[in-house]
């Protein structure tokens, strides 16, 4: 005889609270309110009768009973999603939405778009502009292009690239004001991508100038506006060899120093387990992936000047 299996809304939301971390948290996730999600794992728990979540802490911790059950139901959900995704996506075909790093976006995706569109002529994109990893348990996003440090926990992730550092500007500015030392930089403005500054002053650090004064500063908060800060001779951005290659290539930027720091983060991608096992999530993973390798960028270079060199060979 087959056992009787616990109802599926009440496992949806102590699956959701336990990977969460907080009835809160869940509540977000499944857009219904607090209480709604405290209720359905109060009648599973009567269900089973069993406690599944310690109460009183001041961290939400599973009980044994729930750590057991936690694991068969995170599977269980996730081979339903992947059985359905196929259903739903048997071809190559349809729409993928897909949010990427704004600077990946614009600088180095938009211009290779062709060769997507040329290769599955059958898949309209979808982009968006972000680098928020909340998008990654979105059911309206299918794949995500993200800057960081790589861990999204209950999330499919590969790096997809590292990268090296280093000061870009417009020739037009460097005509009119030169940058032969590390001293010039005084007389510039330096262009942030980052919210806190902390890219420049690992740049800054690794040339000895990590006290140098700066008497301009502005923070985009985006490697996306600082670099096109720079194409509008606004000021000196940090590049990276994914993003500036193209534009240090058609000499739009010049890079001042042969220089280049490893960046704390890096580009990665990725998207629910479900989705991964789609043939359409899976044709564009294959083309992103075969697109750098075909750039020959698969490995940073050792330094900017480097790259440039080999870009222009």
């Amino acid at each position: 005889m087959t056992s009787r299996l616990p109802p599926l809304n009440p496992l949806r939301a102590f699956e959701a609270t336990a990977r969460r971390g907080s009835v809160s948290a869940a509540a977000r996730e499944l857009n219904v309110t607090h209480g709604a999600v405290s209720h359905q794992i109060k009648a599973l728990e009567v269900s089973l009768n069993v406690t599944l979540f310690e109460r009183g802490a001041k961290r939400l911790k599973l009980t044994s009973e729930g750590a057991l059950l936690l694991p068969a139901v995170t599977q269980a959900f996730g081979e339903i999603a992947a059985a359905t995704a196929q259903m739903r996506r048997p071809a190559t075909t349809g729409e993928l939405s897909i949010t990427c790093v704004p600077a990946l976006l614009s600088f180095w995706i938009v211009p290779r778009l062709n060769s997507f569109t040329e290769q599955f002529p059958g898949v309209r994109l979808k982009l968006s502009a972000s680098n928020d990893p909340a998008h990654l348990h979105s059911p309206d996003v299918d794949v995500c292009i993200l800057y960081g440090d790589g861990n999204w926990p209950d999330a499919w992730t590969r790096l997809w690239s590292n990268l090296q550092l280093f000061p870009v500007a417009s020739p037009t500015l460097l005509n009119s004001r030169p940058l032969r030392s590390m001293r010039d930089l005084e007389d510039h403005v330096l262009l942030h991508g980052d919210a806190d500054g902390r890219e420049w002053n690992i740049w800054l650090a690794a040339a000895d100038a990590i006290d140098l004064p700066r008497r301009q500063q502005h923070f985009m908060g985006d490697a996306r506006f600082s670099t096109e800060a720079a194409l509008h001779g606004q000021g000196i951005a940090l590049g990276d060899t994914i993003t500036a290659s193209n534009l240090i290539a058609r000499g739009e930027l010049i890079v001042p120093f042969d220089l280049s720091v490893t960046a704390n983060h890096a580009f990665y991608v990725a998207c629910r387990p479900a989705m991964r096992a789609t043939p359409i999530v899976r044709v564009f993973i294959d083309w992103i992936f075969a697109s750098l390798e075909a750039d020959h960028l698969a490995e940073p270079q050792t330094s900017a000047r480097t790259l440039l060199r080999s870009r222009r060979g």
